[in-house]
């Protein structure tokens, strides 16, 4: 299929789900992206839509590809077409800083159908995960990593990181861990790491999703010392097999975007945040079995 076809074929999987949802998306923030990264979806994988709850969620739905070739980092390009601003907040330079440092092993997007062009993701092989240790001297990290080192090494993830991602719209970084150990998924474990960052006591749904949980990952700011959001979520090509069940809201998006494989494979994650839980569901329009999941 040519360049142009599968970014048309993209761009029809965003018309259709933005419909049926009722979201009025924006073609002139959609069609830009798709145009500058026309060449990653002949190999993107996965490809995948994505929807939260909450009101700073409303109203938007993400789309999230893996880029190709994985030596290309995508944001030099999105600064250069006007995806989003140049800036000299440090936002602006940690990904080139992690990529000097760090043997990355490729690139991921996602992009609001409204809000834009949102959040590079850099990753590390599996066999090769990061440590927070060595993570703690890239330049413009925010101080938050350092500032929780202790935190991670108590609960065995310093050694763990399989991706950082960059959010340039809300200026926000993501640490994800893989190979998480089991005890962080257990009830008291899940309770004891929210109230070792100051966060609100988990509910019995947050709890739920924990005993079946793969991975989880951190939001950090440049703004405050504190880890502003813990996450973690479920992979299942079932909805009804989740411990928990899903929201309204977020069964009629499952329903909503277009796919043409045998088993759809879904992520469902929940967030603690200071302001309270809230949750989101991943439905992947193309994946092939072994391929990352974010959450």
């Amino acid at each position: 299929m040519s360049t142009t076809s599968e970014a048309d074929e993209i761009y029809s999987a965003v018309t259709e789900t933005a419909g049926r949802l009722g979201i009025a998306f924006s073609r002139d923030k959609v069609r830009p992206i798709l145009s500058a990264y026309g060449d990653a979806f002949a190999h993107a994988m996965p490809l995948a839509f994505r929807m939260a709850t909450g009101p700073r969620h409303a109203g938007d739905v993400d789309c999230r590809f893996i880029t190709h070739p994985k030596d290309r980092n995508p944001y030099p390009l999105a600064v250069s077409k006007g995806l989003t601003p140049r800036t000299s907040h440090p936002v602006g330079a940690l990904l080139p800083d992690i990529e000097e440092r760090f043997p990355v092993d490729g690139f991921g997007i996602d992009f609001g159908v409204v809000s834009g062009f949102t959040k590079v993701y850099a990753g590390f092989a599996p066999k090769d995960l990061q440590k927070v240790s060595e993570l703690v001297g890239t330049p413009a990290m925010p101080d938050s990593l350092a500032h929780n080192f202790d935190f991670f090494v108590r609960n065995g993830l310093d050694d763990k990181v399989a991706f950082v991602a960059v959010d340039y719209l809300h200026r926000t970084v993501n640490v994800y861990f893989n190979d998480v150990p089991a005890a962080c998924f257990e009830a008291d474990g899940i309770r004891r790491m929210l109230r070792d960052i100051g966060l609100p006591e988990p509910s019995e749904r947050m709890l739920g999703i924990g005993s079946r949980a793969f991975g989880l990952y951190i939001t950090l700011n440049w703004d405050s010392p504190a880890i502003e959001r813990f996450c973690f979520g479920v992979t299942t090509t079932d909805l009804s097999s989740l411990p928990v069940p899903v929201e309204p809201q977020l069964e009629k998006f499952a329903e909503s975007v277009p796919y043409g494989g045998a088993d759809r494979k879904f992520v469902y994650g929940v967030a603690a945040a200071a302001e309270g839980e809230y949750y989101k569901l991943e439905t992947h329009y193309k994946w092939n079995p072994g391929t990352v999941a974010f959450i």
